[in-house]
């Protein structure tokens, strides 16, 4: 009876087992496609595990045999109250306290003047300050900070935007490998790993071998990149200008009493008066109307969703007799040409942490705070298919924005969005700059020396920039993001029921078994690649979390020491270089530097197996295998 009990055990422990993969397949998959947002792909998970170990209790209400539940819903969610997670958000609103206080401005602004004496000194300086910076900080405010400053010293050096802004994402990135708390990615697997007692990653734990993967990638990304994507855009303002004037915008327009629309019919299916923009549908009283356009009048209070351009757009609005004019006039009346008011159109993008991630244009109150409006909005190359009331502002997200000349000068202190065409000169000083330098500094000295843990040290250093007047609790709490929140807690409950499922063991043993009689120099090099292939597709997070346990349990089934599997998830899941979406600040350079898709695969590609065969050569001489 008992090896019958056994038998129906394992056959049960199984199933459950086949579920959470099909729970993990179905992660990658919706990640990778993010037809559904993020953080409904993460709720769904979660929610979907909550059921699957709850069978057992729910068949015995209905009357069936009592059953083990393998996982309580306090363990699923157990990793909402990680202190990995507890850390990562903790460095985050420090980063929002530096970046809000302008903290590093006053080293980019002597950047910048040193850009005036030599201007490619200037950019390898920014690069490698950068870099260093990135060891100790959460990227994306350090990417942030430095957009704009590179792009002005790009200019004085002659050299185009897009020859260097992915170089200034993918050095922040390769910087994040040098410390535990670099990356959220370093830290996620280091507590993963310490809740099971087998090891423990200390502050400079992984500097060595993180340093000499970050300096050969360095090398590759400061004289070989560039040259990569000199075909991205031309070394002059007038084939820039081409390179990205395809990229199309989302508008609408609500037709008041007098626009010169309404009562406009169409001609074979479309407007003429819209000359240069695509009508994409009319809402009508909740109804939606799509084109091609048969016996249609527009009304007053028609919505007009349209797509054009920004050249298309530029021509529009100087155009007196397009229906779009009305938009410019209401800025340019009675204006002389060059005066502070005259109207400019800019593009601006949503910055992370930003008030107005989440929201509606309208729900913001933009145009009310800075006075510019809103014309359009462009997400990551992707045609949105709404009108503008029912967007939900993200990260990234690139808004054309319409406003006198000294608004949108005025745009260049607003730190909800970034403004991609300023100059960095006369950077303002920040009066709690050097205070969240302090307060930054003293958190990093506490964690290095062991003084206190990391998860304490963070927290302890948030704090003291909110009490220090570095930022206040509105903007502490835009900086927690909700996404890498919800991500890592699916992760986290994802890679506990792999673990306690037998799944783990499952993988190890069959990778085991793939690479039988092969060297461990050669087992840790293929984990390395696996791993690395799946953050671009998955996320770095994600992919820390679910890969370290495996590692674990590869290191175990080889009877090795852990360290060189462990290693090989965090820098692999920190080779997140392939797309733009595959890291947040891959996203924010996308649009300064006017990339597509394919160009990060153009550029990563190379420095992912650059890092992966440098840590394969590396790993057995420094691990002694």
């Amino acid at each position: 009876m008992s090896e019958i009990a056994s038998v129906y055990d394992t056959a049960e422990t199984a199933i459950y087992m086949w579920l959470t993969f099909s729970v993990i397949i179905f992660a990658m998959i919706s990640y990778a496609m993010e037809r559904i947002s993020l953080e409904i792909t993460s709720l769904l998970i979660l929610i979907v595990l909550l059921v699957i170990f709850q069978l057992p209790h729910l068949w015995q209400l209905l009357g069936g045999p009592e059953a083990n539940i393998l996982l309580t819903p306090t363990e699923l969610l157990a990793g909402f109250g990680n202190p990995a997670l507890i850390s990562v958000m903790a460095l985050l609103v420090m980063g929002q306290g530096l970046f809000q206080s302008g903290a590093l401005e006053g080293i980019t602004e002597k950047l910048s003047n040193l850009a005036n004496k030599s201007p490619l000194l200037a950019v390898g300086l920014i690069l490698i300050l950068a870099m260093i910076t990135s060891a100790f900080l959460n990227n994306t405010p350090v990417v942030l900070m430095t957009i704009p400053i590179l792009a002005t010293i790009a200019t004085k050096a002659g050299i185009t935007a897009p020859r260097l802004m992915m170089s200034l994402s993918f050095i922040c990135i390769l910087g994040g490998m040098t410390t535990l708390i670099g990356s959220s990615t370093n830290l996620l697997v280091a507590g993963v790993i310490e809740d099971t007692g087998v090891l423990q990653i200390d502050f400079f734990s992984i500097t060595v071998p993180g340093a000499v993967l970050a300096g050969v990638g360095a090398l590759y990304v400061i004289f070989v990149m560039p040259y990569l994507l000199k075909s991205v855009a031309g070394n002059n303002d007038e084939e820039r200008e081409e390179q990205t004037s395809g990229k199309q915008y989302i508008l609408e327009m609500r037709l008041k009493a007098g626009d010169k629309l309404v009562g406009a019919q169409p001609v074979a299916g479309f407007f003429p008066e819209l000359t240069g923009l695509t009508l994409r549908m009319v809402e009508r009283y909740g109804e939606t109307f799509l084109p091609p356009f048969e016996d249609f009048t527009l009304n007053v209070g028609d919505t007009l969703v349209m797509a054009a351009t920004r050249p298309e757009l530029t021509d529009a609005l100087s155009d007196q007799g397009h229906p779009l004019s009305s938009l410019a006039e209401e800025h340019a009346e009675g204006v002389k040409p060059g005066n502070i008011n005259q109207p400019t159109l800019a593009e601006v993008v949503v910055a992370p942490g930003s008030r107005m991630n989440g929201r509606s244009i309208y729900q913001t109150g933009f145009h009310f705070e800075t006075g510019c409006k809103v014309l359009g909005i462009q997400r990551r190359s992707r045609m949105l298919r709404q009108n503008l009331r029912d967007i939900r502002l993200e990260a990234g997200d690139t808004l054309l924005v319409l406003g006198s000349s000294k608004q949108i000068q005025g745009l260049r202190s607003n730190r909800d969005v970034l403004l991609l065409e300023w100059s960095a000169s006369n950077l303002p000083n920040f009066a709690y700059a050097k205070r969240s330098l302090t307060i930054f500094g003293l958190t990093v000295l506490l964690a290095a020396l062991n003084i206190l843990p990391i998860v304490v040290a963070a927290i302890f250093g948030s704090i003291c920039m909110i009490l220090g007047g570095a930022l206040n609790i509105r903007q502490a709490s835009r900086s927690i993001d909700l996404r890498i929140f919800l991500i890592i807690g699916a992760s986290l409950a994802m890679s506990r029921a792999m673990e306690t499922t037998g799944g783990v063991a499952f993988l190890s043993s069959n990778f085991t078994e793939v690479f039988d009689g092969a060297p461990p120099a050669v087992m840790i090099s293929a984990f390395f690649l696996l791993c690395a292939i799946t953050t671009n597709i998955l996320s770095n997070n994600a992919t820390a979390v679910l890969f370290a346990p495996i590692a674990l349990g590869l290191a175990s089934s080889l009877s090795m020491a852990p360290e060189p599997f462990i290693f090989a998830v965090i820098f692999a899941a920190n080779c997140s270089f392939a797309t733009p979406i595959s890291y947040q600040t891959n996203l924010l350079v996308m649009t300064p530097g006017g990339y597509q898709f394919k160009d990060f695969m153009r550029a990563g590609i190379p420095l992912i197996f650059i890092i992966w065969i440098t840590y394969s050569l590396f790993a057995p001489w420094y691990f002694g295998l």
